[in-house]
């Protein structure tokens, strides 16, 4: 209970009285001290005097229903004015009170009050429970892992800080990104989401921030660019570590500046977003290698979210099966299958580099494979198709003379090898069979450009 009251005999009195009822209290003096107590510490009653220096009870009411500071407030004066009390009532007070003050029925409203916030903490627990639920819906898994990264989400979809989405490929940072979205005030904006990685320096302007008809040749036509787009919304720039360093520039004078420019226009435009990035990288390494702008990495991070790879939340792999599993005989007619129980309690032996895309793959693929209503076998026909994707090479005889070169890891049924082991080998077979051209490897394995580049880096592959 906090008692606001700037005639001290007054503060003694309900002291004692609501001490002897069982409440813990607190006492201001005038309205500034009463607010800053609010602000320290939670308050679940508070006894308020509407006659008070500095600050009088109306000011202090006027405090909490700007900030939308909910505590039931009964409202104390001398007077018994029916205006003053309507007036107090239209602010949000609880109950109005006359002195002296009857000490029953005193106890009584202080018993009513303290049901009625209980009702309204359960019904706002219950309301950010659905709220998490609609926002999440498409996130699935209810280990703490992946609870607490949604619990860190929550804390600041409401602002307008940047978000920075931190993990490996495939543990769904652009479903993260898009439920920030849409659970921020600015959910009625556009969410425009773009792949860094794709984006040239020779395109990086008119793609960013647009151009103008004639700008240059081939612009035929006005073109809004990816900034102005997320105008009043979000924009999500997926794989910010793969960007150049020539685009960084560019982008951090947008993030300072809040304005862009289009190609061929000489006047400058206010545009209006909040910014999620979502990176696989290293940043302490890109920065140290000086491949990425520290001061880009600070505008960017203002509120890190790691998402985790889905080895550290193996409860959700049977989960996310099951529902992989039914969404997808849904969409395509197969009807009703199941995993069976063996193959489900395996999954988490697993390593799933791949995470949850992964995950939906095989799900997806043994769905289509599958001979009956029951999948019997998920990851030994996932570790098959990695393997598949190996060039086999019949043995040749040890040349005692050759030079010493690392052979390829070639699958045979006598033999096992690691799952980085074998993508090592196919990501070296289709580079040399590319005559080292990285876009026609990176095509021959249905992968990114970019993603290819990291896989030579990561197996030291010398281009």
């Amino acid at each position: 209970m906090l008692i606001a009251d700037d005639d001290s005999s007054s503060r003694k009195l309900l002291g004692h009285f609501i001490s002897k009822m069982g409440y813990n209290t607190q006492f201001a003096e005038d309205g500034e001290i009463c607010i800053e107590l609010i602000n320290k510490s939670p308050v679940d009653i508070l006894l308020l005097d509407i006659n008070m220096p500095k600050k009088d009870g109306f000011d202090v009411m006027s405090y909490l229903a700007e900030r939308n500071i909910r505590i039931p407030v009964i409202m104390v004066t001398a007077s018994n004015e029916i205006p003053l009390a309507v007036r107090c009532i239209k602010m949000g007070a609880y109950e109005y009170l006359t002195k002296p003050l009857d000490i029953e029925r005193l106890r009584i409203v202080f018993r009513n009050a303290i049901k009625e916030t209980v009702l309204q903490n359960e019904v706002q627990q219950l309301k950010k429970e659905l709220r998490t639920k609609e926002v999440f819906r498409h996130i699935i898994g209810k280990s703490g892992a992946i609870k607490r990264a949604m619990e860190q989400a929550m804390q600041v979809m409401e602002t307008d800080l940047n978000v920075l989405l931190l993990g490996e490929s495939g543990t769904g940072k652009e479903l993260f990104a898009q439920a920030i979205h849409q659970g921020s005030r600015r959910k009625t904006g556009p969410f425009v989401s773009i792949n860094c990685a794709a984006i040239s320096s020779e395109l990086a302007d008119s793609l960013l921030f647009g151009h103008k008809k004639g700008a240059f040749t081939g612009a035929n036509s006005d073109h809004v660019g990816f900034f102005e787009q997320a105008d009043g919304g979000t924009i999500f720039l997926d794989e910010i570590g793969d960007m150049t360093s020539e685009i960084q520039a560019k982008v951090l004078r947008v993030l300072q500046e809040r304005q862009i420019r289009r190609v061929g226009e000489k006047s400058e435009r206010s545009v209006d977003f909040r910014v999620i990035s979502a990176t696989n990288q290293n940043f302490a390494r890109a920065i140290d290698n000086n491949t990425f702008r520290e001061d880009l990495y600070y505008r960017l991070e203002e509120f890190p979210i790691g998402i985790p790879p889905l080895r550290e939340r193996k409860e959700d792999i049977t989960i996310l099966a099951s529902y992989f599993l039914d969404q997808f005989c849904s969409a395509n007619n197969l009807g009703a299958m199941q995993i069976s129980e063996n193959t489900l309690s395996n999954l988490g032996d697993y390593h799933w580099p791949g995470n949850v895309r992964e995950l939906k793959n095989a799900v997806q693929r043994a769905a289509v494979t599958s001979r009956g209503q029951v999948i019997e076998k998920l990851v030994s026909s996932l570790q098959t198709s990695r393997q598949a994707s190996v060039p086999q090479e019949p043995s040749k005889p040890v040349d005692q003379g050759a030079p010493d070169v690392q052979e390829e890891p070639v699958a045979r049924p006598d033999s096992t090898f690691t799952m980085d082991e074998l993508e090592k080998a196919a990501v070296q077979k289709a580079f040399s069979n590319a005559h080292g051209n990285a876009s026609k490897a990176a095509e021959s394995l249905g992968i990114s450009r970019a993603t290819f580049y990291r896989k030579l880096k990561r197996y030291g592959i010398s281009e």
